[in-house]
């Protein structure tokens, strides 16, 4: 029976899964890394860093019980998207990627409106510029560290510097690509056009593959090393969202996926593309050959909860040390405790400023109403339910471009949550779903993985073979009524902090420069 890999490069941590040709997950395991911010809004990670736990994490997961390695055809890669690896001419990284989650290149987006225009941007990349994409990134390098600019080579997207360090091939594919605003996702080819207004040198971006294409055998000394067979297929596999679809079999019309993991998404599948004119939700290609998917993100949802966690849960973590239990089961039994609508606490989830709806990356993070009668518990069940409305402003813009779901399936920490599913049913207002596997970019890496190895027919084929639905969330309409009011008040508080988010910024930085 076949085996297949999937490893997907996250922002915390590469995670691996070994499943069998049926879909079964037998192993999986994770390497974490750090997260760098010199600065405030920055983000950044060190590629060798990623490498190293890639090998840690390959090597443990084929160490486990009903891993068989000879069995094993392909491994297939999913990671974060936008990512910026820079390359020298001897492919050697010239400084820390700056990812998806920095909010530094705000001017240089600016800079790319005003040069190319809102309207051609959209229809030739299906978004907008915001500090997430790729471009800007490569602007920024250009005009702050131009002694960096001078040595760039080659341009690749995170996970696809782990396909270099796995097969001496430089190559992205679709999915990613078109997460880099230099790439024309309608055409599915790079934008000539967008590099030649930018002064961006086209020689620097890679080849593009489709995501089941096979890009070469693993490296053979990188084979021993890990233990695996001399001719493993690496397959360039997909954009983590792109990758989570797949794995949780969003690839049809009509089916939504709601992401909860370090951010927050809506994707949802489509045959065609037809931008909107508001610009506020990405159009991406998607793994699936010749389609494509809508998207809304927010910036900080797992990471909401991870950063309350980590500032005010040291019991609940101190604790789960001590028993073995994940401290997130505690705050999740806590939470619980409170009723719909936490009494009135409102919680912003904008730790890290927002992407949809407000493209604002000076935005921050509230919590609205508190009073002397809420407690930990409040805050952390605000936190789940602040999440979840950041998560319907998306799912709202969807539905008013026509596009309604008869389906939606929940993944990530958000869907491990028995309370966070029930508080995205009643909020959505709808059934919500999780499937049986929640490991879904490394999941569906592994399922384009057996495409590519030729296990698998189609994606839909390995699809339809492996994913099944396991829980089903019905809304509650008492809660549905508490959560409509209470959604007003939510979106209707941005607009009452947005001229006050712009005055905190202009001090935040007034203050940093007094200091330095």
């Amino acid at each position: 029976m076949a085996q297949l890999l999937g490893l997907d490069l996250g922002t915390t941590g590469a995670k691996t899964l070994v499943i069998d040709d049926r879909g079964e997950v037998l192993a999986t395991h994770t390497e974490g890394y750090p997260l760098y911010q010199p600065e405030q809004g920055w983000s950044e990670q060190n590629p060798e860093e990623w490498w190293k736990a890639t090998l840690k994490a390959l090597k443990s997961v084929l160490a486990k019980g009903e891993v068989d390695k000879s069995s094993i055809r392909g491994i297939g890669l999913s990671g974060q998207m936008h990512g910026s690896v820079f390359l020298d001419e001897e492919n050697r990284v010239i400084r820390n990627p700056i990812l998806w989650n920095d909010t530094r290149t705000s001017e240089q987006c600016r800079e790319i409106e005003d040069t190319i225009g809102e309207d051609k941007l959209l229809n030739l990349v299906g978004n907008p510029a915001l500090e997430g994409f790729t471009a800007p990134k490569v602007l920024w390098l250009k005009e702050k560290e131009p002694e960096n600019y001078e040595k760039l080579e080659t341009l690749l997207l995170p996970k696809d510097y782990i396909v270099y360090r796995l097969t001496g091939r430089l190559v992205t594919e679709k999915s990613d690509a078109a997460g880099t605003l230099l790439y024309d996702v309608r055409n599915q080819e790079w934008s000539e056009e967008i590099c030649e207004a930018l002064d961006i040198d086209p020689e620097i971006l890679p080849e593009v593959l489709d995501s089941e294409d096979v890009v070469a055998n693993v490296k053979p000394g990188i084979a021993n090393e890990i233990g695996l067979p001399s001719d493993l297929k690496v397959v360039a596999g997909g954009a983590d969202n792109a990758c989570s679809a797949v794995g949780n079999g969003v690839t049809e019309e009509g089916l939504f996926l709601v992401s909860i993991g370090s951010s927050g998404v809506v994707l949802a599948h489509s045959a065609s593309m037809e931008t909107n004119d508001e610009n506020r939700i990405h159009y991406f290609n998607h793994s699936v050959s010749g389609k494509w998917y809508l998207m809304g993100v927010m910036l900080s949802a797992g990471l909401s909860l991870r950063w309350f966690r980590d500032n005010f849960a040291r019991l609940e973590t101190q604790t789960g040390d001590l028993t073995g239990t994940n401290p997130y089961e505690f705050l999740n039994s806590e939470a619980k405790q409170v009723p719909a609508g936490s009494e009135g606490l409102v919680f912003l989830p904008y730790l890290s400023g927002e992407r949809t709806p407000h493209q604002n990356a000076k935005a921050r993070g509230v919590f609205f109403g508190i009073s002397g009668t809420h407690d930990k518990r409040h805050f952390v069940r605000s936190i789940l339910e602040g999440v979840t409305f950041g998560l319907q402003d998306s799912l709202e813009l969807i539905k008013d471009m026509g596009i309604e779901p008869t389906q939606i399936r929940v993944t990530g920490g958000g869907a491990q949550s028995a309370l966070w599913r029930k508080i995205q049913a009643d909020i959505f207002g709808q059934e919500v779903v999780a499937t049986k596997v929640d490991e879904g970019p490394a999941y569906g890496a592994a399922l384009l993985a057996g495409v590519g190895s030729g296990t698998y027919k189609s994606i839909n084929n390995a699809v339809d073979r492996c994913v099944t639905i396991s829980s089903y969330d019905q809304p509650d309409s008492k809660n549905q009524k508490v959560y409509s009011e209470l959604y007003s008040i939510y979106r209707s508080l941005y607009t009452s902090l947005e001229n006050d988010y712009e005055k905190l910024s202009d001090y935040s930085r007034g203050r940093r420069q007094i200091s330095g």
